[in-house]
């Protein structure tokens, strides 16, 4: 029996282009996954959300050498555009994107499903779901030698999580996006994933109401007994973008000490 030979870890992404959506601090899950993939030798482009986002983000932009940084709000008109013009424009090619944003308004969020108002709903699905859907639509022609996207979900996609609410609808939209969008991209070499990390301590997380209880819970239940950080989200997420895993696609990726199968 031949064993396959594994590239150098250090330089495992050497080459390899892509895009980080969602870093809003050093707390971010997108920010442990970019200090992942740079880790492994990829190239990076980062955006910030707006100008106040842009101070906390741009240091941290900075430490990835990222070579392109722009601001990206995906409620306003022509900006998603704009990042993947530029990198066609400059890279000619993107290798991996990295979609890890959601938002829903107060009122809709905090309130029971069957009250949310329309465009409670409809912003709530636009930028935690259909804004990953457009930019898989504006990748698909830079990932001329097959590439990889990654969005982050959550068990209350699957599983009633209190205080979760309409937010689990979107991302059970989200994961049935992820498992269609594999489908019809698999064959040109593009895998898709949804990433379903444990209760993390971020700045999304801070809106979700009795947020520490569930923290509390989740590291009292797991089978390992820990909550996972954001660079256990990253090691896992960036082992996806590997030609080793060039097979895996359409699935949930859950990284919660295995929280998930309990009870």
């Amino acid at each position: 029996m031949t064993i396959p030979a594994f590239p150098e870890t250090k330089v495992a992404l050497k080459g390899r282009k892509g895009l980080i959506v969602g870093i809003a601090n050093d707390q971010s899950i997108a920010w442990g996954c970019a200090k992942a993939f740079r880790a492994l030798g990829a190239e990076l482009a980062v955006t910030y959300l707006n100008e106040r986002a842009k101070k906390h983000v741009e240091p941290l932009a900075k430490e990835l050498e990222a070579s392109i940084f722009m601001p990206l709000d995906v409620n306003t008109e022509g900006q998603t555009e704009q990042v993947f013009e530029r990198i066609g424009k400059e890279w000619g090619q993107l290798d991996f994107l990295l979609h890890s944003i959601a938002f829903s308004p107060k009122e809709a969020l905090h309130g029971r499903v069957v009250d949310v108002e329309r465009d409670g709903f409809l912003k709530t699905m636009d930028v935690s779901c259909w804004s990953f859907m457009r930019m898989a639509h504006l990748a698909e022609p830079l990932m001329k030698n097959g590439g990889t996207l990654f969005t982050m979900t959550y068990y209350g996609s699957q599983m009633v999580v209190k205080n979760y609410n309409v937010m689990g609808v979107a991302k059970a939209g989200l994961e049935a996006a992820v498992r269609y969008i594999a489908a019809e991209l698999g064959p040109k070499g593009i895998r898709v994933h949804a990433i379903s990390p444990g209760p993390l301590a971020t700045r999304a997380a801070s809106g979700i109401p009795e947020f520490d209880e569930l923290m509390d819970k989740a590291q009292t239940t797991a089978p390992t007994r820990s909550l996972v950080s954001i660079d256990d989200v990253g090691a896992a997420t960036a082992f996806l973008a590997l030609d080793g895993a060039k097979l895996i696609t359409g699935g949930v990726m859950y990284i919660d000490g295995g929280y998930h199968i309990i009870d």
